[in-house]
């Protein structure tokens, strides 16, 4: 049986590192590991691990967009991420923990 609890993150950044093996276009077709490594690097360097979570993800549907990220439960989605983007996502991620 399923045990229900509340989520111990004040949010939790989903990656989607999904890979169709260039039969079709998808988010591993671009740099999404560095993304995602450099996203939990930015977490760990800040001490947030215990309030913010990085995870990867399969497919998140709009893979032509990709890389897609995902902030929730605030609902929040940046497509075509690339290295150059993780300050705007850590700093989205900083004014949620602000709010908290």
């Amino acid at each position: 049986m399923a045990i229900e609890r509340e989520s111990p993150f004040a949010c939790h950044i989903f990656v989607c590192t999904y890979d169709r093996k260039r039969e079709k276009k998808s988010c591993a077709d671009h740099d999404v590991k560095t993304v995602r490594d450099r996203l939990k690097q930015e977490i760990a360097d800040r001490g947030w691990k215990k309030q913010v979570r990085v995870s990867q993800s399969g497919c998140l549907g709009p893979c032509d967009l990709g890389p897609n990220v995902m902030v929730y439960p605030q609902k929040i989605w940046f497509s075509g991420v690339t290295p150059s983007d993780i300050g705007k996502i850590i700093s989205k991620v900083e004014n949620i923990l602000k709010e908290q």
